[in-house]
């Protein structure tokens, strides 16, 4: 399984601003994504779930890190 990290230090409120505006796109399209087809299950919710409490503590200016990592599967997608 290949592995990514990207870490964002954030250490001043432009830092701060550009962390919040990324996690409230991803909140965004998560949620607009799960009222497309695949929402409603409790899979959906819980990630939905996730990613709001992640939003509302980025609303919070307060220095850290945003930490993103994307693990890819050996596996390819059946058709």
């Amino acid at each position: 399984m290949a592995r990514y990290e990207a870490s964002f230090e954030i250490d001043s409120k432009t830092d701060s601003y550009a962390a919040r505006r990324i996690l409230e796109q991803v909140y965004d399209t998560i949620r607009e994504e799960s009222q497309g087809g695949w929402g409603g299950s409790d899979d959906a919710d819980e990630l939905l779930r996730e990613f709001r409490t992640l939003r509302d503590a980025a609303k919070r200016r307060r220095p850290g890190r945003l930490t993103i990592t994307y693990e890819q599967a050996d596996d390819a997608f059946e058709d």
